[in-house]
C-alpha cells in the first residue's frame, strides 16, 4: 500500500509529537512533586482576560487540534481511506467497539455512583502518543496498519467530540448556540458558492468559537464544525484545506499538545497513591483502557470481516490489528480533557489523570512489545 504525501507527513509529524508529549509529561510530573510544584500551578491558574492561563488552553487552543483532527478526518472521508464503504468499515468497526467496551467496563465499576459521569474517559485514543510508539516498532510495519490505527484514532476523537457535545453539556444557554450554528451555516453556504478565501471562514470561525464558548457546548467542537465548512476542493495541494492542514501541523504537534500536556499533567502523587488503584473510578479507566479497548477493537473488527462488511487487508492479521488494539488504550490527551469535564472534585481529577497514564503506559509498552512480536 502506498501513502499519501500529506498522510505521510501527517504521521511523521505525529511521530516526533509522541516524544515531544512524552518529555512534557515527564518534565510536568517530576516538578509537580517538588517544592517548585506551587510556582508551577500558579502558572496554569494565572488569569489572563478574567479566564485562568489553563482555561485558554483548553477551550481556546485546543479548538485549533480540533480543527486539524476535522481536517484530517474530512480528507479521509474525501480522498483517503474512509472514502470507499468497503476500506471505511474496517477502522470504523474497530473504532466503536473500541468505544463501546471501555464505556460499558467503566459503567460496571461506576453505575449509580457519583463518578459514572466519567464514562467517556476511556473511549479515546492518543494519535500522537499510538503513532509515535507504533513508528517505534520498526519499518516492518505494514502501511495498512499505519493506515488502520490512524482511521481508527481519527474516527475516535469524532466519537469522544459528539460524546462532549451531547453529554458534558451542563446549561445551555440557546441565544449563543443559535448564534454560533448560524454562523456556521452562513460558511456552508459560502462553501456551496465556492467561496475560497481562507480569512473569511477563520474569522468567522473565532466569532463561532465565541459564541459557542458561551453556550453551555463545549468550545472545541467549533473546531470540528469550522473544518468541515472550509472548501474541500479538490483536496490537492492548491486547496485551502490542504494548505491549513499542512500549516497546522506543526504549532499543534509543537506547540498546543505540549502545553496542554505540561498545564493537565501537573499531578500531585501522594504517599497514598496505592490507593488509588481501588476507587470505582480507577479501575473503570484501567480495565477500560487496558482490556475494554483492545477487546472492544478486535471484537467488531473480526465480526465486520466474518459477516462480510470488511476485508482484512493481506500484509495484515488479526494479530497485528491486535497490537492497535493495544495502542488504541493510551489515552492521554482526549481522556485527560474528558476527565476535566467529567468530574468536579479535584482530588478526583488529580487521581484520574494519574490512573489515565498509567493506564497509557501499560497499553502503550504491551502493544510495543506484541507489535515487535508480530510484525517481522
Amino acid at each position: 500500500m502506498r501513502l499519501s504525501k500529506l498522510f505521510t507527513s501527517f504521521f511523521e509529524s505525529e511521530k516526533a509529537g509522541g516524544l515531544v508529549l512524552l518529555l512534557c509529561t515527564a518534565f510536568s510530573l517530576v516538578i509537580s512533586n517538588t517544592s517548585f510544584s506551587e510556582s508551577y500551578f500558579a502558572i496554569w491558574h494565572h488569569p489572563i482576560a478574567n479566564h485562568s492561563f489553563e482555561h485558554w488552553i483548553n477551550d481556546g487552543l485546543m479548538a485549533i487540534f480540533f480543527l486539524m483532527i476535522g481536517l484530517e478526518l474530512e480528507r479521509e472521508v474525501y480522498k483517503g481511506e474512509l472514502s470507499k464503504f468497503k476500506d471505511a468499515i474496517l477502522p470504523l468497526s474497530g473504532a466503536l467497539g473500541g468505544m463501546l467496551f471501555p464505556a460499558l467496563i467503566f459503567l460496571l465499576f461506576n453505575f449509580g455512583t457519583k463518578t459514572q459521569s466519567g464514562i467517556g474517559i476511556p473511549m479515546a485514543t492518543d494519535i500522537a502518543f499510538a503513532l509515535g510508539i507504533l513508528s517505534l516498532v520498526g519499518k516492518n510495519v505494514p502501511n495498512s496498519l499505519k493506515v488502520f490505527l490512524t482511521a481508527l484514532a481519527v474516527i475516535d476523537d469524532l466519537g469522544a467530540i459528539i460524546v462532549i457535545a451531547l453529554f458534558y453539556t451542563k446549561t445551555l444557554y440557546f441565544v449563543n448556540l443559535i448564534i454560533s450554528l448560524s454562523i456556521f451555516g452562513g460558511l456552508l453556504v459560502l462553501n456551496r458558492m465556492k467561496v475560497n478565501n481562507l480569512w473569511i471562514y477563520l474569522i468567522a470561525g473565532v466569532f463561532m468559537w465565541y459564541f459557542m464558548l458561551n453556550s453551555g457546548v463545549h468550545a472545541t467542537i467549533t473546531g470540528v464544525l469550522l473544518a468541515f465548512a472550509i472548501p474541500f476542493q479538490d483536496g490537492s495541494e492548491k486547496s485551502i484545506s490542504y494548505k491549513l492542514q499542512h500549516f497546522l501541523h506543526k504549532p499543534v504537534v509543537y506547540f498546543i499538545l505540549p502545553l496542554f500536556a505540561l498545564c493537565n499533567t501537573a499531578i500531585v502523587i501522594g504517599a497514598d497513591w496505592m490507593q488509588n488503584f481501588s476507587e470505582e473510578y480507577s479501575l473503570g479507566i484501567l480495565f477500560g483502557l487496558i482490556i475494554g479497548k483492545p477487546l472492544g477493537i478486535i471484537v467488531f473488527s473480526y465480526l465486520a470481516i466474518l459477516i462480510g462488511l470488511a476485508k482484512l487487508p493481506k500484509e495484515l492479521s488479526m494479530k497485528k490489528l491486535l497490537g492497535a488494539g493495544f495502542l488504541g488504550g493510551i489515552g492521554f490527551t482526549m481522556s485527560i480533557f474528558i476527565s476535566l469535564l467529567a468530574f468536579d472534585d479535584a482530588e478526583i481529577i488529580n487521581n484520574a489523570k494519574f490512573m489515565i497514564l498509567a493506564a497509557s503506559l501499560v497499553s502503550g509498552i504491551v502493544g510495543f512489545l506484541w507489535l515487535k512480536r508480530f510484525c517481522k
